[in-house]
């Protein structure tokens, strides 16, 4: 199967599709462009589309992977190969038409899907228990281009927040700090290696879940940046046996 293009013809009536003919894009693209490669759009998904999303997050709580890395991050996440085993919305959500090209004429450049082994190329993110948070970051990219990471609300019942610094390595200008809670039907879309961010701590009682696609500009990868990030996801997010038994799956 191709990773370069979406799987299923696109649904022209689609909720997403229909709000996406809404948007202003040509703003957005020069709020996208004037932010450094970052935008959040508030309300983007409707309701209806986000509820097969919902629907399907019983199915997958037994799938949580929790971890913990003390000074960095906390938290739960479930890979690519638990929402593609019992969760089919997510990637029909990632490999939607309408999705791809929006986000291609939003960030200009000739976004990719993942390729099939990387556990990252959408991934669901669990902020359930007092402290869950991650630390001041980048998306670092491991594959020769560039990566996107689009960020959609889905729960938000917390206080965590999405905090960033724009502009942070330019010094010609003054760096921007910018923060939001992700409520559900957000979407935030940046350039990984460009955006200084964090999620703050959760509170007891806290439920936000948050789901992260990744789109690249290129496939190539050095084998020893693969297995860097592969490391990285197998300690900080999905476990060992989640990455390194996915040659199994194929």
């Amino acid at each position: 199967m191709s990773s370069t293009a979406p799987t299923a013809p696109a649904a022209p009536d689609s909720p997403l599709a229909r709000r996406i003919a809404e948007l202003d894009l040509e703003a957005l693209r020069t709020r996208f462009r004037d932010n450094d490669e970052f935008i959040a759009i508030p309300g983007f998904m409707p309701a209806a589309g986000l509820e097969p999303l919902l629907a399907a997050l019983p199915a997958l709580e037994p799938r949580i992977h929790r971890n913990f890395i003390p000074g960095h991050k906390k938290g739960g996440s479930t890979s690519r190969y638990d929402l593609d085993a019992v969760a089919p919305a997510y990637p029909a959500f990632y490999n939607d038409p309408a999705l791809l090209d929006f986000l291609r004429r939003l960030t200009g450049q000739d976004l990719k899907i993942c390729p099939p082994d990387d556990p990252h190329t959408y991934a669901l993110y669990y902020y359930t228990e007092p402290g869950d948070h991650i630390g001041w970051h980048y998306d670092t990219s491991y594959y020769k281009g560039s990566r996107y990471t689009i960020l959609l609300g889905l729960v938000d019942d917390s206080s965590c927040r999405l905090e960033w610094e724009l502009h942070r390595e330019d010094v010609g200008r003054e760096t921007v700090h910018g923060g939001t809670a992700l409520s559900p039907g957000m979407l935030v879309v940046f350039n990984g290696d460009k955006l200084w961010h964090r999620v703050t701590p959760a509170a007891a009682g806290d439920r936000r879940v948050a789901l992260t696609l990744e789109y690249v500009t290129s496939h190539a990868m050095h084998p020893l940046r693969r297995f860097v990030s592969n490391m990285k996801d197998a300690i900080a997010y999905f476990g060992f046996r989640q990455v390194f038994a996915r040659g199994a799956r194929r």
